[in-house]
């Protein structure tokens, strides 16, 4: 797990499994594209040996930072000095970067870029909002508050229900919101929706089903609204199956790298002191797509 000091500042993505991880190649994009002395890479720790990762790193005053994926991003909270009020209440960090003072500060990166490629949806006016989001874990509680406090309505689905009612209750009490088993979705309803106009609605997946080396995500497209937006957090493979089918249902979708580049852009500032160049997101999907 731990690797020689380096004298290039340099931050990482840790998690357990992480070779899968498109990161590396979003910030060395970054460092490129500014010509920017720094490196970025991929360490894979296991959950036993976290402690022992922060406690080498503080010791390395070129280690700028990290994100984390899974299993640590809750782990990882008692081992750090200081987290951030939003990272706190969603009860996640997915980065963690040194401050001036030395001390190891966690956020939450995630809400940000979840929300990011929803901006111009989100700034228009709707009679009502609603969001079928599936997964209980880290990713999925920053997706639960970030949504929440853009006034939508959630019914979550998990494989344990009763700790879905139990984040709905953390990050967004007092809604109207609907905790279900994962299998609420998978077979066809005949529900007969109206025209939604003035609606907004989306479905997301918030789980690894669909990941490579997952099992696919049963989801019946018949319980979605007309008008829906599908979005997938899984970036690998780009294309699930979740999305497939929603297009072939006629719904829009979002893919994976919007949220994946979206929360990077948040940690990179923080580890090299630069936003990154974000003029070339189109070259870097492209990059990370191939």
């Amino acid at each position: 797990m731990s690797t020689p000091p380096m004298s290039t500042p340099y931050a990482e993505v840790i998690g357990d499994p992480i070779a899968q991880s498109k990161s590396p190649a979003i910030h060395g994009f970054w460092l490129a594209k500014l010509g920017m002395a720094g490196e970025y890479r991929a360490t894979r720790v296991a959950p036993d040996d976290l402690a022992e990762y922060f406690a080498e790193r503080r010791a390395d005053p070129a280690w700028r930072g990290c994100n984390i994926t899974m299993p640590h991003k809750q782990a990882a909270m008692p081992l750090l000095d200081r987290i951030e009020p939003l990272a706190r209440r969603v009860g996640a960090v997915n980065t963690v970067h040194r401050a001036k003072d030395g001390a190891l500060v966690g956020r939450n990166t995630d809400v940000g870029g979840f929300l990011e490629p929803l901006a111009e949806l989100l700034a228009r006016r709707h009679l009502f909002r609603m969001t079928r989001v599936i997964g209980t874990g880290g990713a999925a509680r920053a997706i639960v508050a970030g949504l929440a406090g853009e006034g939508f309505t959630l019914v979550l689905a998990g494989r344990d229900p009763g700790k879905a009612r139990a984040i709905l209750e953390e990050l967004a009490p007092g809604g109207e919101h609907h905790a279900v088993p994962l299998t609420a979705f998978t077979g066809p309803t005949d529900f007969a929706f109206d025209d939604r106009e003035g609606c907004c609605d989306l479905v997301v997946n918030a789980s690894p089903l669909g990941m490579r080396g997952q099992p696919p995500l049963a989801f019946d497209w018949s319980h979605a609204p007309p008008g829906s937006l599908a979005y997938d957090i899984v970036t690998d493979p780009l294309e699930t199956p979740f999305l497939r089918d929603a297009r072939a249902a006629g719904f829009a979708t979002i893919d994976g790298l919007a949220m994946l580049i979206g929360q990077a852009a948040g940690a990179f500032e923080r580890f090299f002191g630069t936003p990154p160049p974000r003029e070339h997101d189109v070259e870097l999907r492209d990059r990370l797509a191939a």
